[in-house]
This record gives structure tokens, C-alpha cells and sequence, in this order.
């Protein structure tokens, strides 16, 4: 979805090349979130006066989407959590002394 929203003229096989994913399997989520009223198929003419189809999110594929990274983010911050926990829970063990405000290596 972000793909789209970021260029919704992609065609699905460079739609395909992009995610990394076979052109059926793109044909086939883009009927789905067409179905679903997330995506709009909408033609236009390309320069070179080939039909083609600009592939835009809907309201509702908008609020879908943001709902998709906000649970990301939300797992991914309680997973952060729940790691430097453990690493406080380790070193303390280890009998090393830590403080909730040193960095975690990788920040």
C-alpha cells in the first residue's frame, strides 16, 4: 500500500519487481484491496498514448493503512521494551551494573 501511495501510476509488474513478488500474486492483492474499497483502479492515458491504470488509495484504504502501522509500531516498541528488559535482566546477573538510561548497543 505504501508502494501505491507513493507512486500510484506503478504498473503491477513494476509493482511486482519492486515488492518482489510474482505479477499474479500483485494482480491478485490488487483485486482483493479493490474488492475490499481500499484501492481505486482509476485509467489514464501515459505519454506514449498507452491505456493505463493509476492504482489509488482509497479514505478507506488510507485509515487501513495507518491502523497497519500503528500495530507495527506498537509491537515493534513493546518488543524493544521487552528486549532491554531482558538485557537489564541478564546483566544484572552477570553482576554488571546498568542504568535504565545508558543506551542498548544498536542505538
Amino acid at each position: 500500500m505504501r508502494a501505491l501511495q507513493d507512486d500510484p501510476t506503478l504498473s503491477q509488474r513494476a509493482l511486482s519487481r519492486e515488492l518482489g513478488l510474482s505479477l499474479g500474486l500483485v494482480n491478485y492483492c490488487l483485486k482483493a484491496l479493490t474488492q475490499k474499497g481500499q484501492v481505486k483502479i482509476q485509467n489514464f492515458r501515459a505519454a506514449d498514448n498507452k491505456l493505463r491504470y493509476a492504482y489509488v488509495l482509497t479514505p478507506r484504504g488510507l485509515r487501513e493503512r495507518t491502523m497497519l502501522t500503528r500495530r507495527f509500531l506498537q509491537r515493534r516498541t513493546a518488543e524493544y521494551e521487552a528486549l532491554k528488559a531482558e538485557i537489564r535482566v541478564l546483566e544484572k546477573e552477570a553482576g554488571m551494573h546498568s542504568t535504565q538510561d545508558e543506551p542498548v548497543s544498536g542505538e
